[in-house]
């Protein structure tokens, strides 16, 4: 019950507003506001009541939706949806108040919108109905429609046209392999039923997998993220960094890793490749962008190729890394994008060479931007060094690919500091143009707004354990169904026979010298 509440109290929001719009401006932000704190606070009882030592769904409700088609309204979180439906409440109202004097038309719509658009996503993350999941995925795009198409930049169209239609064409790979499916699990939606192996796995896999990549988005499927993130206003773009790419990374570990181990295991090389490629591509495209909006967008492309590598390393370090960096990705990037956000609103352009010496003007903005530019190349103390490292290390050990992998993935970290230390300096130092001397720092509402993100970026970073601890049994779950798999089986047999060689070596040493002391004490 608790969980339903969770999901669906925006949209009693959207009613709220919808019908009391009349009121004003004032009234429609304080529904939204305080339906979106409302939200996130009844969803601590969720972290609350989590029990770290099981790997089992909690807080499940499951109701006969359509008997017709065997579907049910099925919902229930464990250890790895908990930490982003947490993800997705406290950001929410983080854009409401972000979101509070720039939105100039179409308020009611832009918080309905919103609200609305929570649900959406809350849903993904909750389903264990694969019909009801999909219905989830597919209502999310409504409201980001809206939210890009109308309150976005000048070419709000092409971005909004070219999301949708990247992501339906995902949406309908997946629902034929939702559909087959459901025809091998006889006629049932139900996710916690489905136990392989399936016909045709592999197909099925790739059905699923690429629609998960457009959402990532993966090298070569993130074109649209550019255009998407460069027109959407603020709180468009915050969101759409902070959760909606993480339904990508999320699909891949609740339903590709463990409904198709063996295609998982033997499409690992192909698919590592590519994230290493977009880690540095995406690294190298970020490093020449004049616009500052981009530049952030790029960077998604690059520190999300790091998650991907991290839930393909089949180690539980490297997973465990990869849940925890799609957390602090929607930490720091959406750090990010509000701060553009807020030198937009006061100087109207993105680009880098309109800035400088902004730090001598505004040394609160400047510092806040300081720590959450760390925070995003992953300097230890911060956020995503645990994030980063936790994935690198799981994957340097694993035998899933080519240590070689994780020494060219490596690289990235050094290019990101190289495009965002660069970026910095260019925008805080140097001298103070003539346009930007007026320039107001921070007030004490965009001050609220980002102190909360700076608390979970020093909080993960200083003490990651409270967020680890509730994902460690879900996460080893997955790992021991993707270890089941015949060549993760081969693998481990041979890292046994050589631990065996190892022992026979050592006992046969020990029995020489133990001859060798014999010999001589006659």
């Amino acid at each position: 019950m608790l969980l339903s509440i969770v999901i669906f109290l925006p949209l009693l929001g959207v009613i709220a507003i919808a019908l009391l719009r009349g009121l004003g401006a004032s009234a429609v932000k304080g529904i939204a506001l305080v339906i979106g704190l409302l939200t996130f606070v009844i969803s601590l009882g969720l972290y609350t009541g989590f029990d770290a030592t099981t790997a089992t769904f909690q807080n499940v409700t499951q109701e006969e939706w359509i008997p017709g088609l065997g579907t049910k309204y099925h919902i229930g979180i464990d250890g790895i949806s908990l930490w982003l439906v947490l993800l997705t409440t406290f950001l929410t109202p983080v854009c409401i108040l972000a979101a509070w004097n720039s939105v100039e038309k179409g308020l009611s719509g832009f918080m309905m919108s919103l609200l609305a658009l929570e649900t959406g996503m809350l849903g993904v993350f909750c389903a264990l109905d694969l019909f009801l999941f999909f219905v989830f995925w597919e209502s999310m795009l409504i409201p980001m429609y809206f939210l890009i198409g109308i309150w976005g930049g000048e070419r709000r169209i092409y971005a909004t046209v070219k999301f949708v239609l990247y992501t339906m064409a995902g949406s309908a790979l997946m629902l034929v392999g939702i559909l087959a499916l459901y025809f091998q699990n006889n006629n049932s939606f139900d996710f916690t039923t489905l136990s392989g192996p399936f016909e045709h796995s592999h197909l099925l896999f790739l059905a699923f997998f690429i629609a998960f990549a457009i959402k990532v988005p993966l090298f070569p499927f993130h074109t649209w993220l550019p255009d998407a993130h460069v027109e959407a206003p603020t709180a468009g773009s915050v969101i759409l960094a902070g959760v909606l790419l993480k339904m990508g990374t999320y699909g891949i570990v609740r339903f590709c890793l463990p409904l198709f181990p063996d295609a998982a295991v033997q499409f690992t090389p192909l698919i590592v490749t590519l994230a290493v490629i977009g880690i540095i591509y995406g690294a190298l495209v970020a490093m020449v962008q004049p616009d500052l909006k981009k530049l952030v967008a790029y960077s998604s492309v690059s520190h999300l190729g790091f998650v991907v590598l991290g839930l393909f390393s089949q180690d539980p370090r490297g997973i465990q890394g990869s849940v925890l960096q799609m957390i602090n990705h929607g930490l720091s990037t959406g750090a990010l994008f509000l701060l553009v956000g807020m030198i937009y609103e006061r100087r109207h352009s993105r680009m880098i060479v309109d800035f400088g010496g902004l730090a001598k003007r505004m040394p609160i903005f400047a510092t806040i931007f300081m720590i959450v530019t760390l925070s995003s190349i992953g300097l230890p103390g911060l956020n995503g060094f645990v994030g980063e490292f936790m994935i690198l290390a799981g994957s340097f050990v694993t035998d899933a690919f080519s240590k070689w992998y994780v020494v060219f993935a490596a690289t990235g970290v050094i290019l990101a500091a190289v495009y965002m230390l660069w970026m910095f300096q260019r925008v805080m130092f140097g001298t103070l143009d003539k346009t930007n001397e007026e320039l107001p720092d921070l007030n004490a509402r965009e001050v609220v707004v980002m102190l909360p993100l700076l608390l979970f970026i020093f909080w993960i970073g200083v003490y990651p354990k409270p967020f680890l601890s509730k994902m460690e049994k879900s996460v080893g779950l997955v790992v021991t169904q993707v270890q089941q798999t015949e060549p993760a089986m081969g693998r481990a047999e041979k890292r046994m026979l050589q631990d065996a060689q190892l022992v026979l070596q050592e006992t046969q040493r020990a029995q020489r010298e133990d001859i060798e002391k014999e010999a001589e004490t006659k």
